[in-house]
């Protein structure tokens, strides 16, 4: 696209085989406003487990579904149609101002199941994703009848989402699976009357982005624990410790998801579980900074958390972390032996929490695994 934004231009859909198709300045500001939201969850999480609240698992889980998938909507939706005009920008910021009207939200919705303003949010953010697919539709023959199942499937499960909030309480997790699986479900009916042309690159580029913007925010999280911990005197190795493990924990995450382009796994019927499995990414590595956060309130005597609880804390976002990228991007390589290794790591860091040292020994453990990866990919390379 033109670097010099004109106001009006047909939005025509783009190339699927566009030469250096690089995520927008306006996408990364997307990004960036969703940070809020993130951080919000994580803060949440954290101080739900540290304080024994028993919904607290459930609810991130809620919320994060929320999260993700208005922000998985825009995504794609642009990959395929971003013409860079005054009223795209436009109504990409009204988008934005949905998702900040999402994030004040969540606390409410953390401890009360109360969703209004989260709905309120979606509304916004759904009257402009329905206006783009609309005028798509216009512009793009070709896929004008899936860019019309976009917008109609989309708007009738807002309004199921708006309806839902005269359910009684007793039907208010069983309302969400449903809406939720609907949600899912219009993709899907959408792009079988004709597939948008979102770019693979662009679209690996993307998660990945959003991958380094939750692992910042897990980063964030534990060291505002350590930080907590310095100021107010009680700091000592067993913090130090937890910190060094939380870095190697980090970074492996880190290594492990970029190991291979993901863009080679796209453009085939595993398109579907990548994008969808990557809910459970984004999640678990946003949860393992608030497992982090309350391993260090643990150590210091800041949450009165048994043991156990906190190292599970950590142990399980970890585990369910490997397993989906397991299952996402080593999985459809066939990779041989460390293919088996996920899985084995997975389970062995789900026993931490039995040992004294729960963190320290996830992070040897991830360790090897990343070990593990690095000789098997040069062996490869080397054949």
């Amino acid at each position: 696209m033109s670097s010099r934004t004109t106001w009006r231009r047909p939005m025509v859909a783009r190339s699927a085989d566009e030469e250096h198709r690089a995520s927008t300045p306006l996408e990364l500001f997307f990004d960036l406003c969703f940070v809020v939201a993130v951080a919000q969850a994580g803060a949440l999480l954290h101080h739900g487990v540290a304080t024994n609240e028993p919904h607290a698992v459930l609810s991130y889980i809620l919320v994060f579904f929320a999260i993700w998938w208005a922000w998985m909507n825009f995504t794609w939706f642009a990959s395929a149609y971003d013409c860079d005009d005054g009223p795209y920008r436009l109504t990409t910021l009204v988008q934005i101002t949905g998702a900040l009207i999402l994030a004040a939200g969540i606390p409410r919705a953390f401890h009360g199941a109360d969703f209004r303003v989260i709905t309120v949010g979606y509304v916004v953010m759904r009257l402009a994703m329905v206006s783009q697919w609309l005028r798509a539709a216009r512009a793009d023959p070709p896929r004008r009848a899936a860019c019309l199942r976009f917008g109609f499937g989309y708007a009738v499960v807002q309004i199921g989402w708006v309806a839902r909030l005269w359910l009684p309480a007793n039907w208010f997790l069983a309302g969400f699976l449903v809406l939720a699986a609907g949600e899912m479900v219009v993709p899907i009916w959408a792009e079988r009357a004709a597939r948008t042309t979102w770019h693979p690159r662009h679209i690996a580029e993307r998660y990945g982005l959003f991958t380094l913007i939750v692992l910042g925010e897990t980063v964030l999280a534990a060291t505002l624990a350590i930080q907590s911990a310095v100021d107010t005197g009680v700091a000592r190795a067993g913090v130090l410790w937890v910190a060094a493990g939380g870095l190697v924990i980090v970074f492996s995450m880190w290594w492990l998801y970029f190991d291979r382009p993901a863009h080679e796994l796209l453009g085939s019927a595993w398109t579907w579980m990548w994008g969808y499995g990557h809910c459970l990414v984004f999640a678990s590595a946003a949860a393992v900074g608030a497992g982090l956060a309350v391993a260090v309130d643990h150590v210091t005597h800041e949450a009165d958390v048994r043991a156990s609880v906190a190292g599970f804390a950590v142990a399980v976002p970890v585990a369910v972390y490997r397993l989906v990228v397991w299952v996402l991007h080593v999985i459809p390589r066939g990779r041989g032996p460390v293919a088996v290794a996920f899985p084995v790591v997975a389970v062995l860091v789900l026993a931490t929490p039995l040992t004294p040292v729960p963190v320290q020994l996830t992070a040897v453990l991830v360790a090897a695994l990343v070990t593990a990866a690095v000789l098997t990919s040069s062996r490869v390379t080397t054949v």
